[in-house]
Parts: structure tokens; C-alpha cells; sequence
């Protein structure tokens, strides 16, 4: 059973989405925060594997309730919820630590399959639409293109292919688009996602790119 906790402001938001979770089997809506810091309160208190995050709420955001319950380094993942698809605030969550973010005009099925994504450990956001996102607000909170890059000491660990997979999922590439152009079987590929994520201390492919990106692999387009 997949527990989640559901961040929203609005009411008759939360009560369309646990209505939801409680018609699908095998989720349960566990709680409701109207804010951030209560849906940091009850993430500590219930401690449930998904917490679908509203962005802009009254007093502490998404964003921060976001990052303080990724810090506290148990096992919930955050699904970051907004209403653009090019949020600004939605790359600050996935900064933050979500594993995700979903539109909130999403299909139920949509959101049912982000929710079970997100609580085995896969990010939300597909590749490509993940390096769009970065393209878009990476000169935001990341040093312009040209800008000397500082060498990231998880870098170092990786072996020479390591660091080539970690390049093309920094660009956007699928699994499958990785294994033709290194030349590689996907099932090679996959492991060697599993070994960088694991070096680097990603939690999610996402949070890898953003690495990609940080260290200077990757530089956002102009």
C-alpha cells in the first residue's frame, strides 16, 4: 500500500484528490495539510511515501516544506504539483529535493501513475521535458554558460563511461537514446543510471541532471 499526504491550500482541491487515491487501490490518503509547515508536521508524524506538494501556499511554501522534508532524510519522496508546466517555482522544487512535478489539470490516471512513479523511485518528468525545464530557468540559480566551473568531488568518483552517462542524462537522452549513441544494451545502461545516481547521491534521475548541470557537464542554452 502506497500512503500519501496531500498538500494543497484549497479544499475542494484536497477533496478531489483524496477522492481519488481513495477509489484506486492500493493508495491511501493518510492526511491533508492546508500549509507547509503542517505538511511538514505530518510528514514526520505519519511518514508517508508520497507527499503531493502544492507550490504556493500561505506562510512556509511548497518549495521550503519541500526541502525541509527531504532533509530530514527519511523515506517519503515529494511530488511537486503546479499549475505550469515552465514554473520557475517548479524547478526551485526539484531543486529542493522532489523527485517530480506534475501539472494540476492532470488526468486521474496521470496522477495515480506519477504517485506510483514516484514511491518506486522513478522521477515524474520526462527527460525530454526535464531539459526543457532546465533550459528555461537554469540561468536563474545557475553561473551563466561561460563561467568557470568548480570540479563537483562526486565527480570523481565515476568512471570515464560513469561520466559520459551521467553527461547524456544531463542532455535529456532516454535509456534508449543512451544505449545507441554509446553503443551500449539498455540493460548496460541501466546499470550504470543505477551506479552514477548511486555516486553522485541522487535520488532520481532528475536530481542527476541537475548535478549534470551544477557541475558544469551541461550548460543551459542561451
Amino acid at each position: 500500500m502506497t500512503t500519501v499526504l496531500i498538500a494543497d491550500d484549497q479544499p475542494l482541491q484536497r477533496m478531489g484528490v483524496r477522492m481519488l487515491i481513495e477509489g484506486t487501490p492500493g493508495l491511501d490518503a493518510v492526511g491533508e495539510a492546508e500549509h507547509g509547515a503542517e505538511a511538514v508536521r505530518l510528514a514526520a508524524q505519519l511518514r508517508p511515501d508520497v507527499v503531493l506538494m502544492d507550490i504556493r501556499m500561505p506562510g512556509m511554501d511548497g518549495i521550503e516544506a519541500t526541502r525541509r522534508i527531504i532533509a530530514a532524510g527519511g523515506r517519503t519522496r515529494v511530488l511537486i504539483v503546479t499549475t505550469f508546466d515552465l514554473d520557475e517555482y517548479a524547478y526551485e522544487g526539484l531543486r529542493a529535493g522532489a523527485s517530480g512535478f506534475l501539472l494540476k489539470d492532470a488526468r486521474p490516471e496521470e496522477l495515480v501513475a506519477g504517485i506510483h512513479a514516484v514511491a518506486t523511485g522513478d522521477a515524474v518528468v520526462a527527460p525530454r521535458l526535464t531539459r526543457r525545464l532546465l533550459d528555461a530557468y537554469a540561468h536563474q540559480v545557475l553561473a551563466p554558460a561561460d563561467a568557470p566551473t568548480p570540479e563537483d568531488h562526486r565527480l570523481r568518483t565515476l568512471s570515464d563511461r560513469e561520466r559520459e552517462v551521467l553527461v547524456a542524462i544531463g542532455q535529456g537522452w532516454t535509456n534508449t537514446e543512451i544505449a545507441e549513441r554509446l553503443v551500449l544494451t539498455e540493460s548496460t545502461v541501466k546499470k550504470h543510471v543505477g551506479r552514477v545516481l548511486a555516486k553522485i547521491g541522487a535520488r532520481d534521475r532528475i536530481q542527476a541532471v541537475i548535478t549534470a548541470y551544477d557541475a558544469g557537464l551541461v550548460k543551459a542554452k542561451s
